[in-house]
């Protein structure tokens, strides 16, 4: 994947305005706005992971490797199984481009949804089950997954957890700069967090989360808010991690942000998955326009936010809970700040990157939709309003991420 670099600022449209600075790359003359002119795209990637369910009763079932089976003859390595079997993951190739980007989202959608009615399931794109499962849930085969699976077991069996990401992926020039952007990053990520949450439900119940899956995915090690690190500093961390037994290997390094450790990119982990895939769009916009953003102060040499982890993690804890309406802490001094005034930051803080790359306007349309809408949590919501019925959801969400 390829570098990144911003833009001129311009104001966003109907949002709550937030303070913000904007530093030259060193040795690149700044637009008068800001962010260097004449600079490439950051290219940006996308994983999903999808539930399969019985077409019957919305119950997560077992049936990803064939359905990856049926998958690979049109998709190739980017259909792959997942840790459970009622889980599929699919991988976007890199692209510059967020409309090439979309379409590529669609197919792969829209072949594993083929592929799974083969196998007498639909695909969901929902964060944890509305349904609960019938019985445990059954780990894929494999020697990886089996030693996980060995190793944590109260975390196979014994809870809900089958729980669904969207990781999104933006090219960086190596480990360095993947590091310095997570350092910068770190204290937006509660708002991306926020505006994708999808998940609800739980263990067939409404669990008063809007983002269930991040309280069940934490149960993982490796799990959490990135420690602020230069590549030196991660390398001796990684390595004391997995000599020490904590993780697995550096696989395991389920940070919020992390590098990659076979692909340069940086990967931003927090976000659920979502059935809307114009919310997947705007968070990929987000996540590349924040990072095109930041390239200048990190150019400048100017340190991270001073953002304790203590404030940070209750952050996370308020996104989770509340979604993208609820109030949260604000990213640039960590206070209480009203309903959507955090994700009025954020599309603020990004504007500088998306303008350089062509899509505000796309990224204020979109996220517009969600504050209209109130985002995938409250759709799940509504729909089980209406008549009460887990099997409602189900249907929404199916329909959802079909209509790709």
């Amino acid at each position: 994947m390829s570098r990144p670099r911003p833009t001129p600022a311009r104001s966003t449209k109907g949002f709550l305005m937030c303070a913000m600075v904007i530093v030259p790359v060193r040795g690149v003359e700044p637009s008068p706005a800001g962010p260097p002119r004449g600079s490439s795209r950051m290219t940006v990637g996308v994983e999903e992971e999808f539930l399969l369910v019985d077409r019957r009763t919305g119950m997560p079932v077992a049936r990803g490797p064939h359905v990856v089976e049926a998958a690979i003859p049109v998709l190739g390595e980017r259909a792959q199984t997942e840790f459970f079997g009622a889980q599929v993951e699919v991988c976007t190739r890199p692209t510059a481009s967020l409309t090439v980007l979309r379409s590529e989202l669609a197919l792969l959608r829209k072949v594993m949804a083929e592929a799974a009615a083969g196998e007498g399931c639909l695909l969901v794109a929902t964060g944890t089950p509305a349904v609960p499962p019938g019985r445990p849930p059954t780990v894929t085969p494999g020697e990886r997954y089996r030693q996980m699976a060995a190793r944590w077991p109260a975390l196979v069996g014994g809870y809900d957890g089958m729980v669904c990401g969207c990781h999104i992926h933006v090219g960086v020039t190596g480990h360095a700069q993947a590091l310095a952007l997570a350092n910068h990053m770190r204290p937006w990520l509660p708002t991306l967090q926020a505006i994708a949450a999808n998940s609800p439900f739980s263990l067939g119940r409404d669990s008063g989360w809007a983002s269930h899956r991040s309280v069940e995915y934490a149960r993982w090690p490796g799990v959490g808010p990135a420690p602020l690190l230069d590549e030196a500093g991660y390398e001796r961390l990684a390595d004391h991690l997995v000599r020490s037994g904590a993780l697995l290997d550096r696989r395991m390094i389920y940070w919020h942000a992390r590098p990659s450790e076979h692909v340069p990119t940086l990967e931003i982990r927090v976000c659920d998955v979502n059935a809307d895939l114009d919310v997947v769009v705007l968070l990929t916009a987000l996540v590349r326009g924040l990072a095109t953003s930041l390239l200048p102060d990190i150019g400048n040499g100017r340190p991270p936010p001073d953002f304790p982890d203590r404030r940070l993690h209750a952050a996370h804890a308020l996104a989770a809970r509340r979604g993208p309406t609820g109030a949260g802490l604000g990213a640039v001094r960590g206070e209480h700040a009203p309903a959507l005034m955090p994700a009025g930051c954020l599309l603020e803080r990004a504007a500088p990157g998306l303008a350089a790359t062509g899509d505000l306007d796309l990224a204020e349309e979109l996220f517009d939709r969600v504050r209209r809408s109130g985002g995938g949590a409250a759709r799940q919501r509504a729909a089980h309003l209406r008549k009460g019925r887990l099997s409602d959801v189900v249907g929404e969400l199916v329909r959802t991420t079909a209509a790709a």
